[in-house]
């Protein structure tokens, strides 16, 4: 068995690989749904796993189109 590090992406990275903005990460931080991980320089950097869950959490509470 093998204990494999979480793979950290920067704020950037992750917006991309979810499909967000920036500044959706940055939102997802200040009301609490994604926490960093840790930091490279000043930039914060996240686990791909707290991001697309945050994500799912966020889809699941927007609005529906009518």
């Amino acid at each position: 068995m093998t204990d494999t590090a979480p793979t950290l992406v920067t704020g950037a990275l992750a917006a991309h690989e979810a499909g967000v903005t920036p500044a959706t990460i940055r939102k997802w931080v200040q009301l609490g749904h994604l926490s960093p991980a840790g930091r490279r320089g000043r930039a914060h950097t996240f686990r791909l796993e707290d991001v697309f869950a945050a994500e799912r959490v966020a889809r699941r509470k927007a609005p529906t189109a009518r």
